[in-house]
């Protein structure tokens, strides 16, 4: 829903009489990002406009614009949650995290790296290097460089009860980074157990921010259980993380039962064969509502994952 277009109300429109005002219609571009998979889970890469149908809140829409990933640029997001339950799980990874940055990262991608607890630092602003970040990946980690990263994001006042500030480091990184990239695709991973503890914003600002700017996230969870069971806290922390990745078009990943290079590849995958398309509304409204989309394939027993929808803001 980023972008929107002033057009004139039809071709005799265009020429007002004199002393009269052009009549304008408010048309908003709707852009979504999404993939496919077949009955057994996996990817379909290779099909075309041709092949999609969309509707928003039920009413069929024409597609103005329709990609393929590997032709459209991506911006891409690294949160990395370093609070005390979640410090440790990135550290034996770092040559997995550099290895897949050095896979995804095509010519003309770019990526930042944000490492979060009770307040956020960027740790990297936008590079194409893989290398680069993960240097700054491990700097952060050496105690007595921690504090030389910058601060990312509106400063809060918090309190002194907790160190996490989860919904806070994705809605910054969207909000500030990845929601003012001009063009191409844009997406998030983040790594954390999804516990929050002293945010500003909720679940529901994260969801909303995703899918006013077309931002899909991939949560990759670590969860600490207390002798090998679920907490309260442990399941909250599944189910936003699940529901955060759900309703952007992402997907969220258990790092306890599978491991992260696996992680990585399927994310890494799931970013060479998605898609990109845009409509303009038939619905221009801006109040302030939930519109749902449905992308449907015409033939076939294909299944489309994407963002369930937008607000009209």
């Amino acid at each position: 829903m980023k972008d929107s277009l002033w057009l004139l109300a039809g071709l005799a429109l265009s020429m007002p009489c004199a002393g009269q005002e052009p009549i304008r219609v408010d048309v908003r571009l709707i852009n979504v990002a999404f993939s496919v998979r077949d009955s057994r889970g996996n990817l379909v890469p290779n099909l075309g406009r041709d092949n999609f149908e969309v509707s928003e809140d039920g009413v069929p829409q024409n597609i103005s614009f329709f990609a393929r990933s590997s032709d459209v640029p991506l911006t891409l997001g690294l949160l990395v949650d370093f609070s005390t339950s979640q410090e440790h799980f990135i550290k034996p990874h770092h040559q997995d995290f550099e290895k897949f940055l050095k896979t995804s990262l095509k010519a003309g991608d770019r990526a930042f790296l944000v490492g979060f607890a009770k307040e956020s630092r960027l740790l990297s602003d936008y590079t194409s290097s893989a290398k680069d970040l993960r240097q700054a990946l491990e700097g952060y980690q050496r105690p007595k460089e921690r504090g030389t990263f910058p601060l990312f994001g509106p400063r809060e006042l918090r309190t002194d009860c907790g160190n996490t500030s989860f919904f806070d480091a994705v809605y910054d990184a969207i909000a500030q980074k990845l929601g003012r990239a001009e063009t191409g695709r844009r997406a998030a991973i983040i790594f954390s157990d999804g516990d929050d503890i002293s945010s500003a914003h909720t679940e529901v600002d994260v969801i909303e921010a995703s899918q006013s700017n077309d931002v899909v996230l991939f949560a990759i969870r670590y969860t600490e259980t207390a002798e090998g069971r679920l907490t309260a806290r442990n399941k909250n922390g599944i189910s936003v993380m699940r529901r955060i990745a759900a309703e952007s078009g992402g997907g969220e990943f258990d790092a306890r039962e599978t491991g992260l290079p696996e992680h990585f590849r399927q994310i890494e995958e799931q970013l060479r064969s998605s898609y990109e398309l845009a409509y303009h509304t038939t619905n221009p409204t801006s109040d302030g509502t939930f519109h749902k989309i449905s992308i449907r394939v015409k033939s076939g027993e294909l299944k489309v994952r994407a963002k369930t929808g937008y607000y009209a803001r």
